[in-house]
């Protein structure tokens, strides 16, 4: 049977006649729109792959009468069942489960095509907000056209991946009558808190894959670029190209001459900008001028800055990091994105260093599930010891921000909230400046909660006081999360200490190697509970941080100022089994992989720390256990439920059956043999 002709000509002279029926300044695939978006589609990887050639057969920029500019992007097929290839999840199929580009779909569906052009301008300009159209069809039996139109709107609120409007049957929504209706019901669209996981999940996937596909090749193609040297590179290079609209443009690649000229050098070029970008954010003087000299070493050093080939390391390296990373910083991602650049640039160490093995940074989910232990919520005050890269106070933020959305009704109140929360809300304290500076540029690409991360240490020179702002104030802290130094006295028992002595209501989860419950931290543990409650102890997999380190954590919940009375019952959860299978394998696209309800295993156990054994449903009485601990011991806290060893008429039972189902097997087996040596 021969091949069904592409109608492609008759779609686009359909399409295009409509276009000029409403007065429209359209481009077609070779004409220029403007400098921006004709730039960015050329810089963006092409639909086979490759570098640019990326040309909708169609572009427009509408204005809605807010004056907001909005770039229309359309593509074109000619066959009957190209208008969309959409994933389980009902989302346009652009990426495959590897986490690679499907070129495949990309190529051959007109709305992927077309999401994929918006993708390049969420990645290389400022528009935030595109319209992707894909138009396909056939001619009937009776040589009719019939057509169909798939409208999706993609923008940094749905990280890319893009939401369907609704059915059009021509482009009329597009005419300047029908336009800011058209706006308004883009605007109107929703994605549910479950589907916008999804799509971040993915998009955190995506952020992994390309992270270690950027280390990988620094590694192999860069020679002279230490551990240090790659992180504050790629630190001082989202910082430039980040920009503040209006006051501070994003450096662009080409904005990087190679010049030999000493105060024009590519790392001059791109401290200037990083510069620019600290003053007009107003960080205190001295958080800026750490930025500064801790990059600077880096930055301005003469052999990234040597000229070789025409072409710089430098400016090689920034190329590769804006065309790797780009979008996912660009399209606001609320994840620990240094945390996860940390992790990869140290993976190739091993972790063999002293000074790394107290730095191994919290995975997000548990991240996310020491927040909700601390049952933090939009009017916590929450605070981390030892911050690490800030990934527990970016959770923490997340979690406030959504709660402040899904509780107030008022854009504006919303709005300020979040400026609070950002501003006031959360307080770390990180040691050591090459960490710390990872904490700051997380909290500046989260929209800057940064003012009060501290480069302190947090048990001999904090005192509880803001940093930077309501200097002479204490921070009323309500919540504590913490992944602590486990060199430190008491496995980091004594940061609990000290921060929870510095508190007067809230709760605190912590995760720590799990013999400061059994002896490492007794004399800590029983001077805690003399004003706190200890209220779950969690043993966590052995392989949470596999690759990193190997020791057993415990998660233990805490009610702050409350003396811990000896008849109180405290919940000892075997958590050994939270449903993920974890890997080490450097090359691989996912090292973590949910293969027994994680998801749901996570949401019980948040329920059985808060509301006790009536929340059992996935796991059973063999993993949850209530008991008392002796608040004048401090090594009780790793309790497990005791295991019956009186055997049960059941058991008797099962031992008969499985000895008499031997003994057939025997004599079966015997006979068959015999038979065997007859026959022969």
């Amino acid at each position: 049977m021969a091949k069904a002709q592409s109608i492609e000509p008759n779609i686009a002279d359909l399409a295009n006649s409509w276009l000029k029926s409403y007065n429209l300044d359209y481009k077609l695939e070779q004409e220029k729109l403007n400098d921006e978006i004709d730039k960015a589609l050329q810089e963006y990887f092409s639909k086979s792959g490759g570098k640019g050639t990326n040309r909708p057969d169609v572009k427009l920029l509408l204005q809605d009468k807010e004056l907001n500019n909005y770039p229309i992007l359309v593509e074109y097929k000619g066959y009957k069942d190209k208008l969309e290839k959409l994933d389980k999840n009902g989302n346009v199929e652009n990426i495959k489960s590897n986490n690679e580009p499907n070129l495949k779909n990309i190529n051959s569906y007109a709305v992927n095509g077309a999401v994929h052009y918006a993708n390049a301008l969420l990645h290389y300009t400022n528009y935030k907000d595109i319209i992707s159209i894909g138009m396909t069809g056939y001619k009937d039996s009776k040589g009719e056209i019939k057509h169909s139109i798939g409208v999706y709107y993609v923008s940094e609120s749905n990280f890319g991946v893009g939401q369907k409007v609704k059915e059009y049957d021509d482009f009329s929504f597009l005419s300047k009558e029908h336009f800011d209706e058209f706006i308004h019901d883009v605007k109107t669209l929703q994605l549910s808190q479950e589907e916008l996981d999804k799509i971040k999940e993915q998009r955190e996937r995506e952020i992994d894959s390309s992270l270690t596909k950027l280390n990988n090749d620094i590694y192999q193609n860069e020679k002279g670029l230490g551990e240090n040297d790659r992180v504050y590179l790629v630190a001082a290079s989202i910082i430039a190209t980040i920009g503040i609209p209006g006051k501070v443009p994003v450096l662009e690649k080409q904005d990087l001459k190679s010049s030999p000229m000493k105060s024009e050098t590519d790392g001059e070029i791109l401290m200037r900008r990083v510069r620019a970008f600290l003053e007009e954010k107003n960080l205190p003087r001295e958080k800026q001028n750490l930025i500064i000299r801790t990059l600077e070493n880096t930055i301005l050093s003469e052999n990234l800055n040597k000229i070789e080939n025409g072409e710089t390391q430098l400016k090689r390296v920034f190329s590769k990091i804006v065309d790797d990373l780009g979008i996912y910083y660009k399209i606001g991602l609320t994840t620990d994105f240094t945390g996860k650049l940390f992790n990869e640039m140290y993976s190739w160490l091993g972790f063999t260093q002293d000074k790394l093995n107290d730095v191994v940074l919290t995975p997000a989910y548990v991240a996310n599930l020491l927040v909700k232990l601390a049952r933090v919520n939009k009017d916590s005050y929450v605070w981390d010891f030892a911050t690490g890269s800030a990934g527990l106070l970016v959770a923490a933020m997340n979690e406030m921000i959504n709660d402040a959305k899904n509780t107030l009704n008022s854009p504006e109140e919303i709005y300020e909230k979040e400026r609070k929360i950002k501003s006031e809300q959360l307080l770390g304290l990180e040691l050591l400046p090459s960490i710390y500076i990872l904490a700051i540029l997380n909290m500046i690409m989260m929209g800057d909660g940064s003012s009060n991360i501290l480069n302190k240490n947090s048990l001999t020179d904090f005192d509880g006081e803001y940093g930077f702002i309501k200097k002479d104030e204490k921070f009323p802290a309500t919540a504590f999360i913490l992944n602590p130094p486990y060199s430190a006295e008491g496995n980091g028992m004594i940061f609990v200490e000290k921060a929870l002595n510095m508190m007067n209501k809230g709760y605190a989860a912590i995760i720590i190697q799990n013999s400061a419950g059994s002896g490492k931290a007794k004399e800590i543990n029983k001077r805690i509970l003399k004003n706190n409650t200890l209220l779950a102890s969690i043993k966590m997999p052995i392989d949470l941080f596999i690759g990193k380190s190997s020791v057993q954590t415990n998660i233990y919940v805490f009610k702050v100022g409350e003396r811990h009375e000896k008849d109180e019952m405290v919940k000892f959860i075997d958590f050994s089994d939270d449903g993920y299978t974890r890997t080490n394998r450097k090359k691989a696209k996912n090292n973590l992989k949910d293969t027994n309800n994680a998801k749901g295993r996570y949401e019980e156990l948040i329920n059985l720390v808060r509301f006790g054994k009536s929340k059992l449903n996935i796991f059973t009485e063999k993993e949850y256990y209530e008991d008392t601990i002796d608040p004048e011991s401090g090594t009780d806290w790793n309790k497990s439920a005791p295991i019956d060893t009186k055997p049960t008429l059941e058991d008797f039972k099962k031992t008969v059956r499985d000895y008499l189902a031997w003994e057939v097997s025997n004599l079966l087996k015997n006979e068959n043999k015999e038979d065997e040596e007859l026959g022969k």
